[in-house]
């Protein structure tokens, strides 16, 4: 791993701190019990994915919490400046992984084809 790989994990790290504690600090309850799984930062750290456990939301819930995290980006953006001491930012772009499903669909599909194996058996 280069220094600057290392430099953006790090980075990636603090803001996957930081993010929640700004969350908890916010108003709306909806918003405070969100469970934040990653934080991928681009290259040039201007740019920031925070991607949220979907397990909890039905589809309708979900679109309507990715609204109220737009509304509250700037303040969830500002304390993690104050925060750190940055002069800024990265924008924040709120996801719900959709990867946790995946992988609980493959897991499903692999114990379902053990057990028609076993069966045959």
């Amino acid at each position: 791993m280069t220094p600057a790989e290392i430099k953006l994990k790090r980075f990636d790290s603090i803001l996957g701190e930081l993010i929640p504690e700004a969350l908890s600090q916010l108003s709306d309850a909806r918003l405070r019990e969100l469970d934040v799984i990653e934080v991928r930062c681009a290259k040039g750290r201007d740019d920031a994915k925070v991607y949220l456990d979907p397990s909890m939301y039905s589809e309708k819930e979900q679109v309507e919490l990715l609204r109220q995290l737009k509304k509250a980006r700037p303040i969830i953006e500002t304390h993690c400046m104050k925060d750190q001491g940055w002069f800024r930012s990265p924008t924040l772009k709120f996801e719900f992984d959709a990867l946790l499903e995946q992988s609980q669909k493959i897991e499903d599909l692999f114990k379902q084809i053990a057990k028609e194996k076993k069966d045959e058996s």
